[in-house]
């Protein structure tokens, strides 16, 4: 069977050169006579890895040099705990806006810990829209502002960053990272999972100021103190070896590409491909106000829930699979990372209107 389309929200896919050169590495890397899975994460050969990995972190993004750039695990949802056990222990107290699944569970988590002040909310509407911030609500002795900078399940965006003066700004960019230009030295902390737009899932890379840490609360477990981490180059424990190279030949990827300004542009040409055809047609149509729209997750839906069910299944039949949407929104949800080609939007966007002209 030839390789599908894969719109999945992650693990999703990755890029096919990718795959092939690990598939070439896989019995023996280089000319260690092992492959990855099989050496010691302290010997000379992984520590070239990991270095390289940081060092094309550090390019692509222009991390600035008073970050720390760390290869954690436990998932984005590790970060739920860790960021205010880290970067709590002042005020005990943070701000968050609420924009979704991933919001709502950072919030929970943190307050076990600290105070949460709920900014604002897009859940009257389903999370179709980022909402809009009051200044005067921020609270000045927070001591981190928290956001999910893209909205994996409900296809938002922000779009413009909230100004939070002093208090250092906190985004979860799994789904979004390396797919546009970002400025790093906007954000007091910045983390992502993996499995989106960096490789297979096991791998959460965090890039922290390095001010931020050091300062951890008494009951903060070692494996999510941030110090020890940066202390120890990401190697207090047995990091996920791997998942980091596999990381490191993503990263290799988007260089050759041009870069992550390069990327973001054929990110931008495959959203307008989708979200002009959803602008135009009968049948679908998206969910999201075009304002806020995600680069990466385009959600939509016909206004019929068995006509969605049968464009999922004959999606599949025709190679396009994982378009299903979250089971809290239904419909269908066409996530287009960076691997993505813009053949493939191209290829969903003429199935769509041979559907939609098959199904009048």
């Amino acid at each position: 069977m030839s390789r599908v389309y894969n719109f999945s929200a992650g693990p999703s896919m990755l890029p096919k050169e990718v795959l092939e050169k690990a598939q070439k590495e896989m019995v023996e890397y280089g000319a260690a006579g092992m492959s990855v899975m099989e050496m010691s994460h302290r010997s000379k050969d992984y520590e070239e890895i990991i270095n390289s990995c940081e060092a094309l972190v550090r390019e692509l993004m222009h991390v600035p040099d008073n970050y720390k750039v760390l290869f954690l695990q436990g998932g984005g949802s590790s970060q739920f705990a860790m960021i205010p056990m880290n970067l709590g222990n002042k005020n005990k107290k943070c701000d968050i806006v609420i924009t979704g699944q991933w919001a709502k569970k950072a919030a929970q988590e943190a307050e076990r810990y600290i105070t949460v002040n709920k900014i604002a909310s897009s859940a009257d509407k389903t999370f179709s829209y980022i909402p809009k911030l009051d200044k005067s609500t921020f609270s000045k002795d927070a001591d981190y502002f928290y956001i999910c900078l893209n909205n994996t399940i409900y296809g938002t965006k922000f779009n413009q960053l909230p100004d939070t003066g002093d208090v250092p700004l906190v985004a979860d960019i799994s789904s979004c990272i390396m797919s546009e230009e970002l400025d790093v030295s906007k954000f007091g902390l910045l983390f992502a999972g993996a499995q989106k737009n960096l490789g297979p899932a096991g791998v959460t890379l965090v890039i922290v100021r390095e001010d931020l840490i050091g300062n951890q609360m008494d009951i903060c477990p070692t494996m999510f103190n941030y110090q020890i981490h940066a202390d120890n180059g990401s190697m207090y424990n047995t990091p996920p070896t791997y998942g980091i190279y596999i990381m490191k030949l993503v990263l290799e990827w988007i260089k050759e590409q041009g870069g992550v300004a390069a990327v973001q542009k054929i990110n931008e040409k495959k959203a307008d491909i989708l979200y002009s055809f959803l602008d135009s047609s009968k049948m679908f149509r998206g969910t999201v106000v075009p304002e806020d729209r995600s680069l990466m997750n385009v959600p939509f839906v016909t206004d019929d829930d068995d006509l969605n069910a049968k464009f999922i299944k004959e999606a599949k039949e025709a190679g396009f699979v994982n378009l299903k949407g979250h089971r809290t929104v239904g419909g269908m949800r066409a996530s287009i990372y960076n691997a993505m080609p813009v053949e493939g939007v191209e290829a969903l966007v003429a199935f769509m209107k041979k559907f939609e002209e098959e199904n009048k």
